[in-house]
């Protein structure tokens, strides 16, 4: 039997996580992963280094979407680039995205600071077909569970982390031989909602109104105070005043 070909194309701890998996799989799959794309995130330390992953491996690192040659599986967890349709038309047999929220409610940027802050009970991971633009296609696999209680940003960050390593292990043979069937997002609309966000909105989000009442104010520090990024905060005459979280004393 041919092996199947892969392309990955990702970055973050999540992308890196997810390609060390599928390297490691390659024998038992039956593929061949013939090209990487990837972004350095220094932000993320050197231990998510996808670029030295696929040198140590023989796999070849391409500078841009147009070097890529027609494979049968392009496979994207975390990639920074919105691919066009002659990228997508790359994979002969599917292009697919893992997307860490749940479809076709938070489509864009940005996802686990809305679901606190519109006070959802119910988060996911989604891993869909590619189409040009932004989280479009048919759903593949998807993963939901419950938001905690008063759920912080990066908590619910890490909770959706390991639910999309999980899906992202748990599907990809299915991804490889095509065993699967896809819903058509629009389908759910009705059911969940949809929205699109960007990342020039969190900007503004990070505002803290001390007007607000007390639940408000709680809830946008709660959806806003993601490590690694500017705490959100209030002015108070005049000055900016941070809010970080801090766990009392044991």
């Amino acid at each position: 039997m041919l092996k199947k070909t892969v392309i990955f194309l990702g970055s973050k701890p999540i992308g890196y996580e997810c390609f060390a998996y599928l390297v490691a799989q390659r024998e038992q799959l039956n593929i061949e992963v013939v090209g990487l794309l990837t972004q350095a995130r220094k932000e993320f330390g050197n231990g998510h280094d996808l670029a030295a992953l696929a040198a140590d491996n023989g796999i070849p690192v391409f500078a841009s979407l147009e070097q890529m040659p027609d494979c049968d599986v392009i496979y994207s967890v975390q990639y920074h680039e919105i691919l066009k349709a002659q990228h997508i038309a790359k994979a002969q047999q599917v292009a697919v995205n893992l997307h860490m929220a749940p479809l076709p409610e938070y489509r864009g940027s940005n996802q686990f600071t809305f679901a606190i802050l519109e006070e959802k009970k119910e988060f996911g991971t989604t891993i869909h077909t590619m189409l040009p633009g932004v989280d479009n296609g048919d759903i593949v696999f998807q993963k939901r569970f419950p938001i905690p209680e008063d759920c912080w940003v990066d908590d619910l960050y890490q909770l959706t982390f390991k639910a999309s390593l999980n899906l992202f292990k748990q599907t990809l043979s299915h991804v490889i031989t095509g065993n699967y069937k896809t819903v058509a997002q629009d389908l759910l609309v009705n059911k969940y909602g949809t929205s699109m966000h960007y990342r020039k909105e969190m900007k503004a989000l990070k505002v803290i109104d001390l007007t607000w009442d007390k639940e408000k104010i709680q809830r946008y520090v709660r959806a806003t105070s993601m490590p690694g990024f500017e705490p959100p905060y209030c002015f108070i005459d005049g000055e900016r005043v941070y809010f970080t979280r801090q766990n009392p004393a044991g």
